[in-house]
C-alpha cells in the first residue's frame, strides 16, 4: 500500500493533461471494443473456437463485453482506474496470445498490444490529477 501511495504522489506531481487525455482515449477504445463485441458476438465465438473453452464461451463473451464497457467507462472518468485495469489485464493478455494461437491478424495484435502497454502504464501511474478519484480524495 505504501508503494501505491508513493506512486500516486509522484504521478500527481508529474501529471499533465496529455496523460489524462491518453487515459480517456484508452477508456474510449475499450468502450468501443465492448460495443463491437456486443454487436459481433459470432466473431468472438469464432476466435475462441481453436481454444476449446469447454462450454465457457457464452460466459467469456459476456465477461468481455461487460468488463470492456463498464471498465472503459470507469477509466474514462478516472474512477477506480487501477481496479478496472486489473479486470482488463486478463482480456488484453489473452487478446495478444490469441493472435499467436489462432490466425495472426496484425491490426488486432497492434491494438491489443498498445492497449496492454497503456493499461500497464496506468496500472502503475494511476488515474492522474484530472480524474474523479483525485477530486474525491481532495474533498476528504
Amino acid at each position: 500500500m505504501d508503494a501505491i501511495t508513493k506512486l500516486n504522489k509522484w504521478a500527481n506531481a508529474h501529471t499533465n493533461i496529455g496523460f489524462d487525455l491518453l487515459r480517456v482515449l484508452l477508456g474510449s477504445f475499450l468502450i468501443y471494443k465492448g460495443i463491437d463485441f456486443m454487436t459481433h458476438t459470432e466473431m468472438i465465438i469464432a476466435v475462441l473456437d481453436p481454444v476449446n473453452t469447454f462450454g465457457w464461451t457464452l460466459f467469456i463473451v459476456h465477461y468481455l463485453t461487460l468488463i470492456h464497457l463498464f471498465g472503459g467507462l470507469l477509466i474514462v472518468l478516472g474512477l477506480l482506474t487501477r481496479l478496472s485495469i486489473i479486470f482488463q489485464l486478463p482480456i488484453l493478455i489473452s487478446a495478444v496470445l490469441l493472435n499467436f494461437i489462432g490466425d495472426m491478424n496484425v491490426m488486432n495484435l497492434i491494438q491489443a498490444s498498445l492497449a496492454l502497454i497503456l493499461s500497464v502504464f496506468f496500472l502503475l501511474y494511476g488515474s492522474g490529477k484530472h480524474s474523479v478519484d483525485y477530486n474525491l480524495k481532495m474533498k476528504m
